[in-house]
């Protein structure tokens, strides 16, 4: 143990960027001997370096769980608080960060250290001012030395996450908030470093030397930025404030927002922070004391008894709950490693095994074992029961075969980022097996494997990050961008456009459409993009007119015009239903010029389109007609190929035998209750002739296309009949049926009910595709009487006279009863041309 001297130990207290860990390496260095104690494996590595810089190889140990460097004879050790040799005897001895004396899962250790660890000469204890009042009543003979920190550290307010300004440190307290924060970010800036505990200290600095070397402007971490990040961050921004601390989910205090703001700004320059995505404004009392590094100072620590019983493990399990010796020590919570001996005393072989204090020793330091991985699936506890049985064999070591099987399944590079991450932690835990050399043979060797492993893991995993999380090309544009430099912007011959050789989005007819809508609100990047565009609009004008009409198309479904595949223009309502108008799609790129000189060529090829699609009934219009027949050929044009007679009942009286010749050449068929054409009665017109329809009417589509197979549709109540008759059905409730059908339907039972009552076949029925009843109805509907026997119709005409008068009433009944009737119907169709 090491022992105190009266008078020789004190305080350096004082918040981030203060020069504290700076300080006590030069008073180590002025000691023949010394030892610091860092929280962080990283931080031990990292001052190892530096003192190695100073002193040579020779001179200096490095300590943690996972790395051991010790020289013959080291005069300085940089260890972990955990891993610090306390039977060492040095002149100089400093604790880092001792305000972590207060933290639920570590406090105990470094409370450890803080009562009974002491430098010959000289013993430092780094930290927050919170610590002065309690270490005045543990450590009476301490005295103090108070540092400034050197730099402002100044509230700026809310922030958007897209509008954070460049050297800004984004803090969440999940992997899950931090991924999405950094790839957000990769979206908008060009990626982002990431920080998470999680990382091995190989990672973990490959991922800062990016954010360090300039190739990315933000860092997204964990609140281990908190510690032992000591860079040029000159904005923290909190996604939260809130996190799970392995029990429960609970607010940060100020001082430990405050340790995790004082990452901004470093040595003399000024830093900022406050909060960015969801989280609201700070209140004024946490500004002033983030501000002002005024916080509550701490009434109490963790501990945790170091006087141990290994009698039985039943023993050691009372000796490390034993109570604390005063107030301001409170025991610790439920720790990995009383834990791991909870389930060990739980286990009966366990237990025959631990019978004597040697045995209780080792388990107690097979326990010790770190879970780096925080399992929560047992694992972890089945690893230590495992080698605790395998060190009390007569062997008193871990087969290799049993290593090397762990080792070749955490052997691959293969995985995402929780995988790699997953292993790494696995390979760690054996990093420290292999440090106990009384453990395992060949210790040295598997020390070198699990390291070489842990490198290999980590540099994948650092490169799975970049690859996420880092768009190289993108950043480099967003500095150029901030920096104000002239961007080269460039138009591909397929339409995409470039700009500083990333490809930004492309043009889409004459409108601009960006990879990202971040783009759309950078003026600068814009106006590089408009310029390219502009003066490519007029060279793609020009190309537009000169094209073929075969690089032109009509979307049926949203009624635009294409060029080579671009929507460039759309239907408006014209003059008629088949003769419909257009104009240019929206775009403050083209001139009114321009626009007019697309608005010809495109009607032109629209002209032809429609001509080639509707031959028939624009043959039918090239025909100069006088007379009784103009009217027939107005209401077919209207109905686009189709209308009721009852629409034209005195035309169609009027048409001389001359003038029926002329429609039946023209591909016109005059039905019983209708008129049309069947060439445009095909399925493939169907969505082209709804799609005239909602443009002629200015209105949606009021039912979906039927398909090019359809024979019938059901009657939908409150559609116009206007629509039914545009694509070829004519409506009877229940039914709407194609004119074709019905007309020959008609026809068929006419004939068949000439010579009195006859049975309905079933092709009948199927030739519309109704059922029985729906059959059934609709001939009642033409004036047909229609019973059932034995699971057969029975179609049969009622007497001429009460037919007639049957029909009329019938008419005259379902008028009343408003647009449900078919006679309804039919009125509407005789009243189309007036409603227009």
């Amino acid at each position: 143990m090491i022992y105190s001297k009266p008078g020789s130990v004190k305080a350096v207290l004082g918040p981030t960027n203060t020069g504290k860990t700076h300080y006590a390496i030069d008073r180590m260095l002025g000691h023949a001997t010394g030892m610091i104690g860092f929280p962080l494996r990283l931080l031990a590595r990292e001052n190892y370096d530096r003192v190695v810089g100073l002193k040579g190889k020779g001179s200096v140990a490095l300590i943690t769980g996972e790395e051991r460097i010790i020289p013959d004879n080291p005069r300085f050790y940089l260890c972990t608080v955990e891993s610090m040799p306390m039977d060492k005897k040095v002149s100089f001895l400093a604790i880092d960060e001792i305000q972590l004396c207060s933290d639920p899962e570590r406090g105990h250790i470094f409370t450890e250290r803080l009562l009974g660890a002491r430098g010959i000469e000289e013993t430092l204890f780094l930290g927050a001012h919170t610590m002065a009042s309690i270490l005045r009543k543990l450590v009476p003979e301490i005295t103090f030395l108070h540092r400034e920190r050197f730099s402002r550290l100044q509230y700026s307010g809310h922030k958007k996450i897209t509008r954070l300004p460049p050297r800004t440190a984004v803090v969440a307290f999940s992997a899950a908030n931090v991924y999405g924060i950094a790839e957000l970010l990769r979206r908008q800036r060009g990626g982002a470093a990431v920080v998470l505990g999680a990382l091995s200290p190989r990672t973990r600095n490959a991922q800062v030397a990016l954010y360090e070397a300039g190739e990315v402007d933000y860092l997204v971490a964990s609140d281990a930025i908190g510690m032992g990040l000591n860079m040029g961050i000159d904005h923290v921004a909190f996604s939260s404030v809130r996190k799970f601390d392995g029990n429960n989910f609970r607010y940060l205090l100020p001082s430990e927002i405050a340790q995790i703001a004082g990452r901004a700004g470093r040595f003399m320059s000024d830093g900022t922070f406050g909060p960015t995505a969801d989280l609201g404004p700070f209140d004024d009392e946490l500004i002033e004391s983030l501000e002002n590094h005024s916080f509550d100072s701490l009434y109490s620590l963790f501990w945790r008894s170091n006087k141990l019983d290994f009698s039985s493990p039943i023993s050691l399990k009372r000796s490390l709950e034993t109570s604390p010796p005063t107030n301001e020590l409170r025991r610790v919570r439920v720790s990995d490693d009383y834990g791991a001996l909870m389930a060990c005393i739980s286990a009966p072989d366990i237990m025959d095994m631990a019978t004597s204090p040697e045995a209780v020793r080792l388990l107690w330091e097979v326990c010790r074992i770190p879970d780096f991985a925080g399992d929560l699936s047992g694992s972890h506890l089945r690893l230590v029961r495992r080698i605790y049985k395998f060190l009390m064999t007569a062997k008193c070591r871990i087969p290799p075969e049993y290593i090397n099987r762990a080792f070749n399944r955490l052997n691959r590079i293969d995985g995402d980022i929780d995988t790699l991450t997953s292993r790494i932690a696995a390979v760690r835990t054996w990093t420290y097996v292999s440090h106990r050399s009384e453990w395992l043979e060949d210790s040295a060797g598997w020390q070198q494997k699990t390291n070489e492993l842990e490198n290999k893991l980590s540099d994948a995993l650092h490169g799975c990050l970049t690859q996420r999380f880092v768009d190289r090309e993108t950043a480099v544009l967003v500095r150029r961008l901030r920096d104000r430099e002239p961007l080269l912007a460039g138009l591909s011959a397929d339409g995409k456009i470039t700009v500083e050789g990333n490809e930004v989005g492309w043009l889409e007819g004459f409108n601009f459409v960006p990879n990202d809508k971040s783009i759309l609100t950078n003026p600068h990047l814009l106006g590089a993009v408009n310029r390219v565009i502009r003066e490519a609009i007029a060279e793609r004008v020009s190309k537009i007119e000169s094209s073929k009409d075969n690089n032109f198309s009509l979307n049926i479904k949203t009624g635009e015009i294409n060029w080579n595949n671009h929507p460039i223009a759309r239907l408006t309502k014209g003059a008629s239903i088949l003769r419909p108008n257009l104009e240019i799609l929206p775009s403050d790129l083209i001139e009114n010029p321009e626009r007019e000189q697309l608005r010809l060529r495109l009607t032109a090829w629209l002209r032809n389109y429609l001509s080639e699609q509707m031959l028939p009934l624009v043959r039918l219009n090239e025909l100069k007609f006088m007379g009784e027949i103009r009217g027939v050929v107005y209401r077919l044009t209207e109905g686009l190929g189709c209308c009721n007679q009852s629409e034209i009942s005195v035309q169609k009286s009027k048409l001389s035998v001359e003038e029926r010749k002329i429609l039946a050449n023209s591909g016109v068929r005059i039905g019983v209750v209708t008129i049309y054409m069947p060439k445009l009665l095909k399925g493939k017109l169907m969505s082209l002739k709804g799609l005239l329809y909602s443009v002629f009417s200015s209105a949606e589509l009021p039912t979906e296309i039927p398909d090019g197979g359809a024979t019938s549709l059901t009657y939908q109540t409150g559609v116009s009949s206007d629509w039914y008759r545009v694509l070829g059905f004519y409506p009877s409730l229940p039914l709407a049926v194609r004119v074709d059908l019905l007309e020959r339907l008609l026809a068929d039972v006419r004939g068949l009910s000439r010579n009195g009552p006859f049975s309905v076949p079933s092709k009948m029925l199927n030739s519309i595709g109704a059922s029985p009843n729906d059959f059934a109805n609709l001939l009642r509907g033409f004036g047909y009487s229609v019973n059932k026997s034995e699971e057969k119709l029975i179609v049969s005409r009622n007497k001429s006279k009460k037919r007639g008068l049957r029909h009329k009433t019938k008419i005259r009944k379902l008028q009343t009863k408003g647009s449900d009737s078919p006679f309804a119907i039919l009125k509407g169709f005789g009243s189309y041309s007036r409603s227009e």
